[in-house]
Protein backbone atom coordinates (compact mmCIF):
# COMPACT_ATOMS: atom_id res chain seq x y z
CA UNK A 1 0.00 0.00 0.00
CA UNK A 2 1.61 3.40 -0.86
CA UNK A 3 1.44 6.25 1.66
CA UNK A 4 -1.17 8.57 -0.88
CA UNK A 5 -2.92 5.77 0.02
CA UNK A 6 -2.91 5.46 3.19
CA UNK A 7 -3.43 9.05 3.77
CA UNK A 8 -6.54 8.93 2.10
CA UNK A 9 -8.22 6.04 4.12
CA UNK A 10 -10.39 6.94 6.80
CA UNK A 11 -11.83 9.73 8.92
CA UNK A 12 -10.58 13.12 8.55
CA UNK A 13 -9.11 13.16 12.63
CA UNK A 14 -8.70 17.05 12.49
CA UNK A 15 -13.15 17.55 12.32
CA UNK A 16 -13.19 14.95 15.43
CA UNK A 17 -14.15 11.44 16.26
CA UNK A 18 -16.96 10.74 18.75
CA UNK A 19 -15.63 8.81 21.31
CA UNK A 20 -18.17 6.24 20.93
CA UNK A 21 -16.69 5.22 17.77
CA UNK A 22 -13.14 5.02 19.58
CA UNK A 23 -13.28 1.41 20.71
CA UNK A 24 -10.39 1.08 24.21
CA UNK A 25 -7.11 -0.64 23.02
CA UNK A 26 -8.24 -0.52 18.67
CA UNK A 27 -6.29 1.35 16.41
CA UNK A 28 -8.42 3.46 14.15
CA UNK A 29 -6.80 5.10 10.97
CA UNK A 30 -7.75 8.31 10.39
CA UNK A 31 -5.92 11.27 8.50
CA UNK A 32 -5.00 15.15 9.89
CA UNK A 33 -3.53 17.25 7.65
CA UNK A 34 -2.38 14.86 4.76
CA UNK A 35 -0.65 12.76 6.78
CA UNK A 36 -1.70 8.96 8.06
CA UNK A 37 -2.52 9.30 11.49
CA UNK A 38 -3.40 6.48 13.89
CA UNK A 39 -5.80 7.29 16.84
CA UNK A 40 -6.16 5.20 19.71
CA UNK A 41 -8.19 5.40 23.08
CA UNK A 42 -6.61 3.98 26.38
CA UNK A 43 -9.82 4.58 28.81
CA UNK A 44 -10.72 8.57 28.83
CA UNK A 45 -6.94 9.35 27.30
CA UNK A 46 -6.91 9.57 23.43
CA UNK A 47 -3.36 9.40 21.73
CA UNK A 48 -2.44 10.04 18.10
CA UNK A 49 0.49 9.34 16.24
CA UNK A 50 1.67 8.71 12.76
CA UNK A 51 0.30 5.82 10.84
CA UNK A 52 3.45 5.28 8.47
CA UNK A 53 6.79 2.92 9.34
CA UNK A 54 9.52 5.28 9.43
CA UNK A 55 11.65 2.23 7.86
CA UNK A 56 9.97 1.07 4.41
CA UNK A 57 6.87 3.26 4.96
CA UNK A 58 4.70 -0.16 6.46
CA UNK A 59 1.08 0.53 7.24
CA UNK A 60 1.26 0.60 11.06
CA UNK A 61 -2.45 0.12 11.15
CA UNK A 62 -2.32 -3.09 9.57
CA UNK A 63 0.12 -4.27 12.48
CA UNK A 64 -0.16 -5.47 15.94
CA UNK A 65 -1.28 -3.15 19.15
CA UNK A 66 0.31 -4.07 22.40
CA UNK A 67 0.18 -1.97 25.45
CA UNK A 68 2.00 1.38 24.27
CA UNK A 69 3.60 -0.55 21.30
CA UNK A 70 2.46 -0.39 18.17
CA UNK A 71 4.39 -3.45 16.17
CA UNK A 72 5.14 -3.08 12.12
CA UNK A 73 3.59 -5.86 10.12
CA UNK A 74 6.43 -5.43 7.46
CA UNK A 75 9.54 -5.79 9.53
CA UNK A 76 8.35 -5.99 12.82
CA UNK A 77 9.87 -2.42 13.83
CA UNK A 78 8.30 -0.77 16.90
CA UNK A 79 6.93 2.47 18.10
CA UNK A 80 6.33 3.49 21.43
CA UNK A 81 2.38 5.30 20.79
CA UNK A 82 2.92 7.92 23.28
CA UNK A 83 6.33 8.82 22.30
CA UNK A 84 6.75 8.08 18.77
CA UNK A 85 9.89 6.63 19.63
CA UNK A 86 11.89 3.88 17.51
CA UNK A 87 11.27 1.31 20.36
CA UNK A 88 13.44 -1.02 18.06
CA UNK A 89 15.13 -1.69 14.92
CA UNK A 90 14.64 -1.92 12.03
CA UNK A 91 13.10 0.99 12.14
CA UNK A 92 15.69 4.16 12.88
CA UNK A 93 13.75 6.83 13.39
CA UNK A 94 10.75 8.06 15.55
CA UNK A 95 7.30 8.54 13.58
CA UNK A 96 5.09 11.90 14.91
CA UNK A 97 3.12 12.12 17.69
CA UNK A 98 0.14 14.45 17.44
CA UNK A 99 -1.96 16.44 19.70
CA UNK A 100 -5.47 15.56 20.62
CA UNK A 101 -8.32 17.44 22.39
CA UNK A 102 -10.98 16.11 23.72
CA UNK A 103 -14.17 17.79 24.30
CA UNK A 104 -17.85 17.33 23.92
CA UNK A 105 -17.62 13.55 23.56
CA UNK A 106 -15.49 14.07 20.90
CA UNK A 107 -11.35 13.95 20.45
CA UNK A 108 -10.43 15.69 17.63
CA UNK A 109 -6.30 15.69 16.38
CA UNK A 110 -4.82 19.59 16.47
CA UNK A 111 -1.38 19.58 15.52
CA UNK A 112 1.95 17.63 15.28
CA UNK A 113 4.93 17.08 17.56
CA UNK A 114 7.92 16.93 15.63
CA UNK A 115 11.35 15.01 16.93
CA UNK A 116 14.64 14.48 15.98
CA UNK A 117 15.53 11.54 14.94
CA UNK A 118 18.57 11.14 17.65
CA UNK A 119 16.90 13.65 20.32
CA UNK A 120 16.80 12.18 24.19
CA UNK A 121 13.45 10.06 24.78
CA UNK A 122 11.26 12.47 26.81
CA UNK A 123 10.87 12.11 30.17
CA UNK A 124 13.43 9.34 30.01
CA UNK A 125 15.60 8.99 33.33
CA UNK A 126 19.46 9.47 33.22
CA UNK A 127 21.67 6.85 33.66
CA UNK A 128 23.32 6.56 37.32
CA UNK A 129 27.03 6.53 37.67
CA UNK A 130 29.66 7.96 36.31
CA UNK A 131 29.31 7.74 32.36
CA UNK A 132 32.63 6.95 30.18
CA UNK A 133 34.26 9.40 28.71
CA UNK A 134 34.84 7.48 24.98
CA UNK A 135 33.21 5.11 23.62
CA UNK A 136 34.64 2.82 20.52
CA UNK A 137 33.06 1.08 18.22
CA UNK A 138 34.93 -1.85 15.72
CA UNK A 139 32.36 -1.86 12.84
CA UNK A 140 29.72 0.59 11.16
CA UNK A 141 27.49 -1.78 9.79
CA UNK A 142 24.25 -2.82 11.59
CA UNK A 143 25.06 -3.26 15.49
CA UNK A 144 27.45 -0.68 15.09
CA UNK A 145 25.53 1.78 13.49
CA UNK A 146 22.83 1.03 15.43
CA UNK A 147 24.88 1.27 18.77
CA UNK A 148 26.14 4.92 17.80
CA UNK A 149 22.72 5.88 17.24
CA UNK A 150 21.68 4.74 20.54
CA UNK A 151 23.99 6.36 22.62
CA UNK A 152 22.68 9.64 21.72
CA UNK A 153 19.54 8.56 21.66
CA UNK A 154 20.23 7.79 25.39
CA UNK A 155 21.94 11.39 25.96
CA UNK A 156 25.01 10.14 26.34
CA UNK A 157 27.46 13.46 25.84
CA UNK A 158 30.73 12.23 25.62
CA UNK A 159 32.91 11.55 22.49
CA UNK A 160 31.78 8.05 20.13
CA UNK A 161 34.42 6.61 17.23
CA UNK A 162 33.33 4.31 14.88
CA UNK A 163 35.81 2.65 12.71
CA UNK A 164 34.59 0.67 9.76
CA UNK A 165 37.24 -0.16 6.72
CA UNK A 166 33.76 0.08 4.93
CA UNK A 167 33.80 4.01 3.18
CA UNK A 168 29.77 3.63 2.14
CA UNK A 169 28.92 2.25 5.87
CA UNK A 170 26.58 2.50 7.11
CA UNK A 171 23.74 1.31 4.47
CA UNK A 172 20.56 -0.81 3.97
CA UNK A 173 22.57 -3.84 3.58
CA UNK A 174 19.04 -6.28 3.05
CA UNK A 175 18.56 -4.28 -0.30
CA UNK A 176 21.25 -5.54 -1.72
CA UNK A 177 19.84 -8.30 -3.03
CA UNK A 178 16.73 -7.08 -3.00
CA UNK A 179 15.17 -4.55 -4.98
CA UNK A 180 18.43 -2.34 -5.41
CA UNK A 181 20.14 -5.38 -7.28
CA UNK A 182 17.01 -5.89 -9.10
CA UNK A 183 16.91 -2.27 -10.17
CA UNK A 184 13.74 -1.74 -8.38
CA UNK A 185 15.16 1.00 -5.64
CA UNK A 186 17.89 3.58 -6.45
CA UNK A 187 21.19 4.04 -5.05
CA UNK A 188 20.26 6.81 -2.77
CA UNK A 189 18.23 5.05 -1.01
CA UNK A 190 20.62 2.61 0.37
CA UNK A 191 22.30 5.14 2.85
CA UNK A 192 20.78 4.95 5.78
CA UNK A 193 21.43 8.34 6.74
CA UNK A 194 22.07 11.82 4.59
CA UNK A 195 25.63 13.26 4.14
CA UNK A 196 26.89 15.07 7.35
CA UNK A 197 24.69 13.28 9.57
CA UNK A 198 27.78 11.98 12.13
CA UNK A 199 29.13 15.16 11.97
CA UNK A 200 25.79 16.89 13.14
CA UNK A 201 25.36 14.03 15.44
CA UNK A 202 29.05 13.74 17.09
CA UNK A 203 29.84 10.43 15.92
CA UNK A 204 33.51 10.02 14.83
CA UNK A 205 33.62 7.75 11.93
CA UNK A 206 37.04 6.60 11.41
CA UNK A 207 38.27 4.23 7.60
CA UNK A 208 40.35 2.54 8.63
CA UNK A 209 41.52 -1.54 9.33
CA UNK A 210 41.90 -2.28 13.07
CA UNK A 211 45.47 -4.74 13.58
CA UNK A 212 45.06 -4.83 17.10
CA UNK A 213 43.12 -4.90 20.19
CA UNK A 214 44.24 -4.70 23.78
CA UNK A 215 40.71 -5.20 25.99
CA UNK A 216 42.70 -4.70 29.02
CA UNK A 217 43.44 -0.99 28.28
CA UNK A 218 40.70 -0.43 25.48
CA UNK A 219 43.53 0.98 23.17
CA UNK A 220 42.88 -0.02 19.33
CA UNK A 221 45.71 -0.14 17.03
CA UNK A 222 44.99 0.58 13.13
CA UNK A 223 47.23 -0.52 10.08
CA UNK A 224 49.77 2.35 9.54
CA UNK A 225 50.08 2.80 13.13
CA UNK A 226 47.19 5.06 14.55
CA UNK A 227 46.47 4.45 17.84
CA UNK A 228 42.86 4.86 19.73
CA UNK A 229 42.05 4.83 23.50
CA UNK A 230 38.53 4.58 24.94
CA UNK A 231 37.06 3.77 28.33
CA UNK A 232 34.62 1.83 27.03
CA UNK A 233 34.44 -0.89 23.42
CA UNK A 234 31.91 -2.57 21.37
CA UNK A 235 33.01 -4.57 19.11
CA UNK A 236 30.57 -5.47 16.06
CA UNK A 237 32.61 -6.52 13.16
CA UNK A 238 30.39 -8.50 11.44
CA UNK A 239 30.86 -11.23 9.24
CA UNK A 240 32.53 -11.82 5.88
CA UNK A 241 31.63 -14.48 2.56
CA UNK A 242 32.61 -17.55 2.34
CA UNK A 243 35.38 -17.75 -0.61
CA UNK A 244 34.75 -20.30 -3.30
CA UNK A 245 37.78 -22.75 -2.90
CA UNK A 246 37.93 -24.34 -6.70
CA UNK A 247 40.59 -24.49 -9.50
CA UNK A 248 39.73 -20.83 -11.29
CA UNK A 249 38.33 -19.60 -9.05
CA UNK A 250 39.97 -16.59 -8.30
CA UNK A 251 38.45 -15.21 -11.83
CA UNK A 252 37.08 -11.62 -11.88
CA UNK A 253 33.83 -13.24 -12.98
CA UNK A 254 33.06 -14.46 -10.00
CA UNK A 255 31.17 -12.22 -7.44
CA UNK A 256 30.40 -12.19 -3.82
CA UNK A 257 27.51 -10.27 -2.10
CA UNK A 258 28.56 -8.65 1.01
CA UNK A 259 29.02 -4.83 0.58
CA UNK A 260 27.43 -1.92 -1.58
CA UNK A 261 30.44 -2.22 -3.72
CA UNK A 262 29.84 -5.92 -4.41
CA UNK A 263 25.98 -5.00 -5.29
CA UNK A 264 27.50 -2.65 -7.87
CA UNK A 265 29.90 -4.91 -9.20
CA UNK A 266 27.39 -7.66 -9.74
CA UNK A 267 24.85 -4.73 -11.35
CA UNK A 268 27.49 -3.49 -13.77
CA UNK A 269 28.62 -7.32 -14.93
CA UNK A 270 25.03 -7.82 -15.15
CA UNK A 271 25.09 -4.67 -17.94
CA UNK A 272 26.55 -6.75 -20.10
CA UNK A 273 25.89 -10.42 -19.45
CA UNK A 274 22.62 -12.91 -20.62
CA UNK A 275 23.29 -15.82 -17.92
CA UNK A 276 24.34 -15.81 -14.54
CA UNK A 277 25.36 -18.50 -12.79
CA UNK A 278 24.72 -18.61 -8.79
CA UNK A 279 26.28 -20.85 -6.71
CA UNK A 280 24.44 -22.07 -3.78
CA UNK A 281 20.55 -21.70 -2.89
CA UNK A 282 20.78 -19.83 0.00
CA UNK A 283 18.52 -16.95 1.31
CA UNK A 284 21.12 -14.72 -0.28
CA UNK A 285 21.48 -16.79 -3.21
CA UNK A 286 17.67 -17.31 -3.98
CA UNK A 287 17.43 -13.42 -4.01
CA UNK A 288 20.23 -12.70 -5.97
CA UNK A 289 18.81 -15.43 -8.34
CA UNK A 290 15.30 -13.37 -8.45
CA UNK A 291 17.04 -10.42 -8.50
CA UNK A 292 18.85 -11.29 -11.74
CA UNK A 293 15.84 -12.54 -13.12
CA UNK A 294 14.02 -9.31 -12.83
CA UNK A 295 17.45 -7.77 -15.18
CA UNK A 296 16.29 -9.94 -17.65
CA UNK A 297 19.09 -12.70 -17.09
CA UNK A 298 18.66 -16.10 -17.45
CA UNK A 299 19.68 -17.94 -14.07
CA UNK A 300 20.91 -20.94 -13.02
CA UNK A 301 21.03 -22.27 -9.65
CA UNK A 302 23.97 -24.85 -8.56
CA UNK A 303 23.63 -25.80 -4.59
CA UNK A 304 24.28 -29.21 -3.33
CA UNK A 305 21.07 -30.13 -1.20
CA UNK A 306 18.00 -31.62 -2.59
CA UNK A 307 15.50 -28.58 -1.98
CA UNK A 308 17.14 -25.18 -1.31
CA UNK A 309 16.30 -23.79 2.18
CA UNK A 310 14.93 -27.03 3.13
CA UNK A 311 17.49 -27.35 6.34
CA UNK A 312 16.25 -23.70 7.35
CA UNK A 313 12.80 -23.64 6.46
CA UNK A 314 11.51 -27.77 5.83
CA UNK A 315 10.47 -29.74 2.30
CA UNK A 316 6.81 -27.78 2.08
CA UNK A 317 8.71 -24.25 2.29
CA UNK A 318 11.51 -25.81 0.21
CA UNK A 319 9.71 -27.19 -2.48
CA UNK A 320 7.58 -23.82 -2.44
CA UNK A 321 10.30 -21.44 -2.77
CA UNK A 322 11.85 -23.39 -5.44
CA UNK A 323 8.70 -24.14 -7.83
CA UNK A 324 8.51 -20.18 -7.16
CA UNK A 325 11.36 -19.36 -8.59
CA UNK A 326 11.23 -22.23 -11.46
CA UNK A 327 7.85 -20.51 -12.61
CA UNK A 328 10.36 -17.34 -13.55
CA UNK A 329 12.64 -19.12 -15.33
CA UNK A 330 15.30 -19.69 -13.31
CA UNK A 331 17.21 -23.33 -13.63
CA UNK A 332 18.34 -25.39 -10.80
CA UNK A 333 21.00 -28.23 -10.60
CA UNK A 334 20.57 -29.67 -7.55
CA UNK A 335 22.37 -32.29 -5.68
CA UNK A 336 25.35 -30.75 -7.63
CA UNK A 337 28.43 -28.48 -6.57
CA UNK A 338 31.23 -26.59 -8.61
CA UNK A 339 34.39 -28.67 -9.15
CA UNK A 340 35.92 -25.57 -11.49
CA UNK A 341 35.31 -22.16 -13.04
CA UNK A 342 36.21 -22.11 -16.81
CA UNK A 343 36.75 -19.74 -19.09
CA UNK A 344 33.01 -19.83 -20.20
CA UNK A 345 31.12 -20.58 -17.20
CA UNK A 346 31.77 -23.18 -14.68
CA UNK A 347 32.09 -27.34 -14.80
CA UNK A 348 30.56 -29.40 -12.15
CA UNK A 349 31.05 -32.36 -10.01
CA UNK A 350 29.73 -34.60 -12.85
CA UNK A 351 31.26 -32.83 -15.51
CA UNK A 352 28.88 -30.87 -17.36
CA UNK A 353 29.77 -27.70 -18.43
CA UNK A 354 27.24 -23.88 -17.59
CA UNK A 355 27.99 -21.22 -19.54
CA UNK A 356 27.26 -17.45 -17.70
CA UNK A 357 29.51 -14.41 -18.13
CA UNK A 358 28.53 -13.59 -14.13
CA UNK A 359 28.88 -16.03 -11.58
CA UNK A 360 27.56 -14.99 -7.80
CA UNK A 361 28.80 -17.52 -5.21
CA UNK A 362 26.64 -17.40 -1.66
CA UNK A 363 27.83 -20.05 0.09
CA UNK A 364 27.49 -19.03 3.32
CA UNK A 365 29.45 -16.08 5.90
CA UNK A 366 31.96 -16.65 8.90
CA UNK A 367 32.13 -14.24 11.62
CA UNK A 368 35.08 -12.04 11.72
CA UNK A 369 36.30 -13.14 14.94
CA UNK A 370 40.23 -13.30 14.47
CA UNK A 371 40.42 -9.34 16.05
CA UNK A 372 38.94 -10.80 19.50
CA UNK A 373 40.40 -13.72 18.85
CA UNK A 374 43.99 -12.29 18.94
CA UNK A 375 43.25 -10.19 21.60
CA UNK A 376 42.47 -13.62 24.20
CA UNK A 377 38.15 -13.10 24.34
CA UNK A 378 36.80 -16.04 25.33
CA UNK A 379 35.33 -17.65 22.48
CA UNK A 380 32.36 -19.92 21.47
CA UNK A 381 32.09 -21.10 17.75
CA UNK A 382 32.24 -17.01 17.65
CA UNK A 383 32.60 -14.41 20.57
CA UNK A 384 31.42 -15.70 23.61
CA UNK A 385 28.92 -12.78 25.46
CA UNK A 386 26.66 -12.78 28.45
CA UNK A 387 22.88 -11.72 28.59
CA UNK A 388 23.87 -8.19 28.50
CA UNK A 389 26.13 -8.46 25.72
CA UNK A 390 29.26 -8.20 27.93
CA UNK A 391 32.80 -10.16 26.61
CA UNK A 392 34.70 -11.84 29.71
CA UNK A 393 36.75 -8.38 29.03
CA UNK A 394 35.10 -5.60 31.31
CA UNK A 395 33.88 -2.70 29.40
CA UNK A 396 34.01 -4.67 26.20
CA UNK A 397 31.06 -5.42 25.07
CA UNK A 398 30.22 -7.76 21.09
CA UNK A 399 27.16 -7.15 18.82
CA UNK A 400 25.78 -8.78 15.39
CA UNK A 401 27.52 -11.87 13.30
CA UNK A 402 30.01 -12.14 15.73
CA UNK A 403 28.44 -12.70 19.40
CA UNK A 404 27.05 -16.09 20.92
CA UNK A 405 24.34 -15.32 23.88
CA UNK A 406 22.10 -16.39 26.00
CA UNK A 407 19.08 -17.09 24.08
CA UNK A 408 15.55 -16.53 26.10
CA UNK A 409 13.29 -18.24 24.70
CA UNK A 410 15.04 -21.91 24.83
CA UNK A 411 18.09 -21.25 27.33
CA UNK A 412 20.43 -22.10 24.71
CA UNK A 413 23.74 -20.11 22.94
CA UNK A 414 23.45 -19.44 19.72
CA UNK A 415 24.72 -16.94 17.09
CA UNK A 416 22.54 -15.16 14.29
CA UNK A 417 23.44 -13.39 11.43
CA UNK A 418 20.37 -11.43 10.89
CA UNK A 419 20.31 -7.90 10.17
CA UNK A 420 17.45 -7.30 12.52
CA UNK A 421 19.44 -8.84 15.48
CA UNK A 422 22.43 -7.16 14.58
CA UNK A 423 20.99 -3.93 14.85
CA UNK A 424 18.63 -4.45 18.13
CA UNK A 425 22.15 -5.97 20.06
CA UNK A 426 23.74 -2.85 19.09
CA UNK A 427 21.17 -1.09 20.52
CA UNK A 428 20.77 -2.96 23.57
CA UNK A 429 24.70 -3.11 23.99
CA UNK A 430 24.55 1.09 23.94
CA UNK A 431 22.44 0.93 26.62
CA UNK A 432 24.70 -1.25 28.67
CA UNK A 433 27.52 0.19 27.76
CA UNK A 434 26.13 3.27 29.61
CA UNK A 435 25.24 1.11 32.15
CA UNK A 436 21.71 -0.37 32.07
CA UNK A 437 22.61 -4.00 32.81
CA UNK A 438 19.57 -4.60 30.85
CA UNK A 439 19.53 -8.39 29.57
CA UNK A 440 18.73 -8.80 25.47
CA UNK A 441 15.74 -10.94 25.20
CA UNK A 442 14.82 -9.65 21.72
CA UNK A 443 13.23 -12.72 19.45
CA UNK A 444 15.59 -13.21 16.06
CA UNK A 445 13.53 -12.12 12.94
CA UNK A 446 14.28 -11.97 9.50
CA UNK A 447 12.06 -11.68 5.94
CA UNK A 448 13.21 -12.87 2.50
CA UNK A 449 12.02 -11.56 -0.48
CA UNK A 450 11.46 -13.32 -3.82
CA UNK A 451 9.42 -12.23 -6.78
CA UNK A 452 6.46 -11.23 -5.29
CA UNK A 453 6.62 -13.41 -1.89
CA UNK A 454 8.27 -12.68 0.85
CA UNK A 455 8.76 -14.71 4.03
CA UNK A 456 9.16 -13.63 7.24
CA UNK A 457 10.68 -15.83 10.30
CA UNK A 458 10.44 -15.66 13.81
CA UNK A 459 12.40 -17.19 16.38
CA UNK A 460 15.58 -19.58 15.99
CA UNK A 461 16.22 -23.21 15.61
CA UNK A 462 18.60 -25.39 14.97
CA UNK A 463 16.42 -28.75 14.22
CA UNK A 464 12.46 -29.61 15.03
CA UNK A 465 11.17 -32.68 15.64
CA UNK A 466 8.32 -31.52 13.38
CA UNK A 467 6.04 -28.87 11.92
CA UNK A 468 2.56 -27.65 11.83
CA UNK A 469 1.36 -25.90 8.91
CA UNK A 470 -1.85 -23.97 8.87
CA UNK A 471 -3.27 -22.58 5.74
CA UNK A 472 -1.99 -23.03 2.07
CA UNK A 473 1.81 -22.84 1.08
CA UNK A 474 0.31 -23.11 -2.51
CA UNK A 475 -2.01 -20.21 -2.17
CA UNK A 476 0.88 -18.49 -0.35
CA UNK A 477 -1.37 -17.57 2.78
CA UNK A 478 0.60 -20.10 5.16
CA UNK A 479 2.14 -20.43 8.80
CA UNK A 480 4.52 -22.92 8.98
CA UNK A 481 5.52 -23.64 13.25
CA UNK A 482 8.77 -25.89 14.12
CA UNK A 483 8.35 -27.52 17.22
CA UNK A 484 10.83 -29.42 19.35
CA UNK A 485 9.50 -31.51 22.31
CA UNK A 486 6.20 -30.35 21.80
CA UNK A 487 7.45 -26.58 22.17
CA UNK A 488 7.02 -23.88 18.84
CA UNK A 489 10.47 -22.93 18.43
CA UNK A 490 10.35 -20.92 15.36
CA UNK A 491 7.40 -19.99 13.32
CA UNK A 492 7.61 -19.08 9.13
CA UNK A 493 4.67 -17.14 7.59
CA UNK A 494 3.83 -15.64 4.42
CA UNK A 495 1.06 -13.07 3.99
CA UNK A 496 -0.02 -13.73 7.44
CA UNK A 497 1.88 -11.06 9.54
CA UNK A 498 -0.44 -10.64 12.82
CA UNK A 499 0.57 -14.06 13.28
CA UNK A 500 4.21 -13.45 12.96
CA UNK A 501 3.90 -10.56 15.13
CA UNK A 502 1.98 -12.22 17.74
CA UNK A 503 4.57 -15.09 17.95
CA UNK A 504 7.42 -12.88 18.69
CA UNK A 505 5.54 -11.12 21.16
CA UNK A 506 4.58 -14.55 22.80
CA UNK A 507 8.29 -15.52 22.80
CA UNK A 508 9.68 -11.99 24.31
CA UNK A 509 7.04 -12.56 27.05
CA UNK A 510 8.28 -16.60 27.57
CA UNK A 511 4.37 -17.34 26.94
CA UNK A 512 4.62 -20.65 25.93
CA UNK A 513 0.87 -21.14 26.41
CA UNK A 514 0.37 -18.03 23.65
CA UNK A 515 2.75 -19.59 21.35
CA UNK A 516 0.60 -23.40 21.69
CA UNK A 517 -2.82 -21.62 20.90
CA UNK A 518 -1.21 -19.11 18.34
CA UNK A 519 -1.59 -21.51 15.10
CA UNK A 520 -5.21 -23.04 16.36
CA UNK A 521 -6.58 -18.91 16.83
CA UNK A 522 -4.66 -17.46 13.62
CA UNK A 523 -7.00 -17.12 10.50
Amino acid sequence: MSSEQQQLAGPDLTLGIPLTALADGVMLLGHANGEAVLMVRRGEEVLAMGAVCSHYSGPLAEGLLEGDHVHCPWHHACFDLRTGEALRAPALNPVACWRVEVRAGKARVTGKIEREPLAPTPNRSPRSGQQPGSIGIIGGGAAGNAGAEMLRREGYDGTITVIDADGDSPYDRPNLSKDFLAGNAPEEWIPLRPPGFDEANGIDIVRGRVASFDPKHKRVMLEGGAEHRFDRVLLATGASPVQLRVPGSDSPRVHYLRSLGDSRAIIASAAGAKRAIVIGASFIGLEVAASLRARGLDVHVVAPEALPLEKVLGPELGQFIKALHEEHGVVFHLKHTVASVSADGVVLDDGRSLSGELIVAGIGVRPNVALAEAAGLAMDRGLSVNDTLETNAPGVFAAGDIARFPYAWTGERIRVEHWVVAERQGQAAARNLLGAREPFRSIPFFWSAHYDVTIDYVGYVSSWDGTEIQGSIENRDCAVAFRSKDKTLAVATIFRDHVSLAAEVAMERGDSHAMGLLLTNSK
